[in-house]
């Protein structure tokens, strides 16, 4: 796993990618290994959109371990988090990845993710 030099950038490029959270953890930014990039997750926003009940979310870096960003916190009913706002930006290099899921998997949890892909 390379950690490409992002001082002589020639690309960035903005991506933004939504998901439903499961009961189990899935992918939901993935850089992959030797891609040459850098990507840097500005935002992650989590929407319950549940009417009746709060759920939990958990979204865990990787990089070969999972590490826990926000582990099972409660989005009321009908409501957002920010997880990961750009003042508390996360990078990630090759081979590294951010993975979301629920509490429920009856898709109330829906995630929202920008980043920039560098290189």
């Amino acid at each position: 796993m390379a950690n490409p030099n992002i001082v002589n950038v020639t690309t960035i490029l903005g991506e933004t990618v939504g998901a439903m959270a499961g009961t189990s953890l899935s992918d939901l930014v993935v850089n992959a290994a030797a891609s040459g990039k850098v990507y840097k997750v500005n935002s992650l926003i989590a929407t319950n959109t549940d009417n009746a009940s709060a759920r939990d979310i958990t979204v865990n870096f990787n990089n070969g371990t999972s590490y826990a960003v926000a582990q099972d916190v409660t989005i009321p009913t009908n409501s957002s988090l920010v997880v990961i706002t750009k003042d508390s930006g996360i990078y990630l290099q090759e081979g590294e990845k951010l993975e979301i899921k629920s509490d429920i998997g009856s898709n109330t949890v829906q995630v929202v993710c920008s980043y920039e892909v560098i290189s």
